[in-house]
């Protein structure tokens, strides 16, 4: 639980209440987003592995960490088969693609803000599974749970590059801190304020939107 601790100290918001409300009667999205996001997490890793070629720290973290999101996307669709739920493709929600819309051109602003970008998203992820695992069902609690402590490995792994990164090539005209404090207020903005479809990194629903569909979990 002291992963947990320290992931909420540095997010500057909880997961919304409306949410998890959401997350509930629409279980069936919650699992293909969930699996869409280990998909994506991997594959955000591999590409780093492509483009920064001479950070040793990285290609190894990476690699570890590309293996086990792609693990986790087994076990989601594993879950997804036995319950049911086909797998098909969804629309992306906003929030990724918001929180990378700060991303400087250069380098070494780039890399450092793209492992920033990296660690807030692991958090959030971390902090969301912890939210929903006291609501669902035995198994999927189990599992939600047991996915923590990776989890919250990965931002720090994340967050630890950056700092690395900005000490060795310097920070591009910004600290680790300010462009920290850039990407978490923005973060906030997109966890709170209501969106038009449910994922897994969504916003809330407004209320009378909400999905009244099947209750899961």
């Amino acid at each position: 639980m002291s992963d947990i601790a320290a992931i909420k100290r540095f997010l500057r918001c909880e997961t919304p209440d409306a949410w998890i409300s959401a997350a509930l009667a629409n279980p069936a999205m919650l699992l293909i987003d969930h699996a869409n996001c280990e998909k994506k997490a991997a594959s955000t890793a591999i590409n780093l592995i492509y483009r920064y070629v001479d950070n040793f720290e990285l290609l190894n973290k990476m690699s570890r960490l590309a293996r086990e999101e792609l693990r986790h996307f087994e076990q989601v669709i594993a879950i997804m088969r036995a319950r049911g739920i086909p797998y098909r493709q969804v629309s992306a929600s906003r929030y990724a693609a918001r929180l990378r819309e700060p991303l400087r051109a250069a380098e070494p602003g780039r890399l450092i803000d793209t492992l920033i970008v990296g660690a807030v998203i692991e958090a959030r992820s971390c902090e969301r599974f912890a939210r929903l695992a006291p609501h669902l069902d035995e198994e999927l609690q189990a599992f939600y749970l047991s996915l923590l402590k990776s989890e919250a490995r990965h931002y720090r792994d994340y967050l630890a590059l950056a700092q690395k990164a900005a000490a060795e090539y310097g920070s591009g005209g910004e600290s680790v801190e300010a462009r920290l404090e850039t990407f978490l207020d923005l973060e906030r903005q997109l966890i709170v304020q209501a969106d038009t479809e449910f994922r897994f990194h969504s916003g809330p629903l407004p209320q009378a939107e909400a999905p009244a569909a099947e209750r899961c979990c």
